[in-house]
């Protein structure tokens, strides 16, 4: 079964999915993305450029070409493929997402990608329960809400489901539910404090459209 299995990853494309508004993209993306990418041994990870988050206000919110865009300028030489796809999608809700990226690419295995702030407010997503048992979820520990996320009503259910970080190597072999807890430095930078010191931000991006790094078609402002 082993060598089997060990056959069978080898045509599969392992990829981590990092889902956000991305309201700029920042230097916390990539370096968490990188991180995870080596620990997880992933092939890619893809950015998840969401056209609009049901949790978020869409008063601050730029343009989803100019999102992609910083983005793209963010992940560039590296294994980041940024992604406007949900649009594509036609979705709205994150669980409508993976359910329709996992019939559109077979020959791919996802991992979800979130902070432990957004743990902490996991069960307020539509069917949150369903996206635990599409793929495996592995949580970035983020001073400040992992005190939340562990107290949290998902993270109640979610115990029984924990993995330990020793086993993480083998998370494509998990059976779902599946949670595992990576802890690395903290990063300080945020999308929040980037708005703050440069409201106008996007403007620097105002280039009309931008080719999308996972279907390759263009997304326009």
């Amino acid at each position: 079964m082993g060598r089997a299995w060990r056959w069978a990853s080898k045509i599969l494309t392992i990829v981590g999915l990092l889902g956000g508004s991305f309201n700029p993209a920042h230097g916390g993306h990539r370096s968490i993305s990188l991180r995870v990418m080596d620990e997880l041994q992933l092939d890619e990870v893809w950015w998840l450029v969401s056209p609009g988050n049901p949790l978020k206000p869409q008063k601050s919110m730029a343009p989803l070409a100019a999102r992609l865009a910083s983005a793209r300028r963010m992940a560039r030489i590296s294994r980041i493929r940024p992604t406007a796809i949900e649009r594509e999608l036609g979705t709205r809700f994150t669980v409508n997402t993976l359910k329709k990226l996992v019939r559109r690419y077979p020959g791919h295995r996802f991992v979800w990608i979130m902070g432990a702030d957004n743990l902490g407010q996991f069960h307020r997503w539509k069917d949150w329960r369903e996206i635990a048992r599409i793929m495996p979820i592995a949580v970035i520990a983020r001073p400040g809400y992992n005190g939340d996320a562990v107290a949290g009503p998902a993270m109640a259910w979610f115990r029984r489901f924990v993995r330990r970080p020793d086993q993480i190597r083998n998370w494509t072999q998990w059976s779902r539910p599946a949670l595992v807890f990576l802890r690395f430095r903290p990063d300080p930078r945020s999308a929040t404090a980037l708005r703050k010191a440069d409201p106008d931000w996007f403007e620097d991006y105002a280039t009309g459209s931008i080719r999308d790094a996972v279907t390759r078609r263009l997304v326009h402002t």
